[in-house]
């Protein structure tokens, strides 16, 4: 597992001509090591998006333990990039595909001053926004149904089912969080829900409009995209996990 400030990479995946973390994260595998593993993750984060929880697994010959890859490799990493922790694994094992919810959170930053440190990881927001409204819609986001209307187009999804185990607003001193789980993620599902949310927030459109967009499938009538650089990735649970 991983944390990463993705401010200065195009996202998690790699690309030529382009610095990205699975980059890094093979780089240094291959100066401790001499191989050239191909990691899998939990989740493509995008450019400047940020992870608390990432999860990933590659396949080694090393003689390094698998508890040790941790300190291992971050003394190979730039300092954006940390591994929290590591272990042996099934062989089989894939962090995308065995996950069974994955968290995120989207922070905004509700202040005028201080905003120039909030840039790179927050959504920086001066609008009054009522919170009780952005909730009852929240609300309505929860459950298993057809999220087409809150997916980019360029996805490669096959269904746009999925369930949303927990949709919650919460203030956090200057800050507004969004906490979101569920048993997959569309592409930009969660950036287009905030903006959705925040829309919801300055009066827009009333909560309960959500339902309506919901049912169209239409991601035009979902609200604007909201900025990569508030999105974290923040946990993945698997079937072993005790909670």
């Amino acid at each position: 597992m991983l944390e990463y400030d993705g401010s200065n990479y195009h996202g998690f995946q790699l690309q030529k001509n382009a610095n990205t973390v699975q980059a890094e994260l093979e780089k240094a595998i291959y100066r401790l090591s001499g191989e050239r593993a191909t990691i899998v993750c939990a989740g493509r984060t995008d450019a400047g998006v940020h992870a608390w929880g990432q999860v990933v697994a590659f396949d080694s010959c090393s003689t390094i333990p698998g508890d040790r890859w941790a300190y291992a490799l971050n003394s190979q990493l730039p300092e954006d990039i940390q591994v929290l922790e590591s272990q042996e694994t099934r062989a089989e094992f894939n962090p995308r595909f065995d996950a069974l919810k994955k968290c995120y959170g989207y922070l905004i930053y509700r202040q005028k001053k201080k905003a120039t440190f909030y840039r790179h990881y927050a959504l920086c927001n001066t609008e009054p926004l009522k919170l009780e409204a952005m909730q009852e819609a929240a609300e309505i986001l929860k459950g298993r149904q057809n999220f087409r209307s809150f997916c980019a187009s360029g996805s490669s999804a096959r269904t746009f089912e999925r369930e949303i185990f927990h949709c919650r607003l919460s203030e956090k001193g200057p800050c507004l969080l969004l906490h979101i789980a569920a048993d997959g993620f569309l592409y930009n599902m969660v950036r287009i829900i905030t903006g959705t949310l925040l829309e919801v927030g300055k009066g827009k459109y009333p909560p309960q409009h959500l339902r309506e967009i919901i049912a169209s499938q239409d991601r035009t009538r979902a609200g604007p995209t909201a900025p990569p650089q508030g999105l974290y990735l923040l946990q993945v649970f698997y079937p072993e996990d005790s909670k």
